[in-house]
């Protein structure tokens, strides 16, 4: 008689994708009211009513179960109203009171941090920024170029909370947010004014 071929851990102990769906549920608005650092894994599991050790068979850590059920509102303005030339600095001026102003929270630095080593971090980081940059930029450039401009942008301002928030280099946490609002800003306006150029050469005359 053949041995049995050896079964996966993951085999052995299916995972529900219901149960996966409530522990997400139970941790998102815990994440939101206490944010990352003050939410603990027993927390999320009394509130799905499991124990502990589910959320790190589901998840594995406290960092894969964030990065699975982060959530964050970029909360962008409607720019329509703003100066064609101004919304460089006005998107850069956006993006730091999201992260340094009233109601800031920890949600992002703490997605930035587990992003560095964990890559559903990364891939929920991509989707958040890309879903609420493109259509921004698609409102204010309306060009076939938006999705190259998007992520133009996405490099910009997440190397830029990378480097103020996650590393701290001196030289880019100590710069006063005017001076990176213009610096930072001229480098997106050129990137706007570039989709823009782009979609009018490409209109048929």
């Amino acid at each position: 008689m053949s041995a049995e071929p050896t079964r996966t851990r993951a085999e052995r102990f299916p995972r529900s994708a219901e149960t996966q769906a409530r522990i997400i549920a139970a941790a998102r608005p815990l994440f939101a009211e206490h944010g990352y650092a003050g939410t603990t894994v027993r927390a999320v599991a009394a509130a799905a009513g499991i124990h502990p050790s589910m959320v790190m068979r589901y998840f594995d850590s406290k960092e894969g179960l964030f990065a699975a059920a982060a959530e964050f509102d970029l909360r962008l303005p409607d720019f329509s109203q703003i100066r064609h030339a101004d919304l460089g600095v006005a998107l850069v001026r956006q993006f730091l009171a999201r992260w340094e102003g009233a109601g800031a929270g920890d949600e992002l630095r703490a997605l930035l941090g587990v992003a560095a080593t964990n890559t559903t971090a990364r891939q929920r980081l991509t989707e958040i920024f890309s879903a609420q940059i493109e259509p921004m930029v698609d409102r204010i450039t309306s060009t076939a170029r938006r999705r190259e401009t998007s992520a133009l942008i996405v490099t910009q301002m997440l190397g830029l909370a990378f480097t103020r928030y996650i590393l701290r280099l001196p030289a880019i946490a100590e710069l006063p947010p005017a001076v990176i609002e213009q610096r930072i800003g001229a480098t997106i306006q050129a990137y706007i004014d570039g989709a823009k150029a782009a979609g009018k050469a490409a209109k048929p005359r």
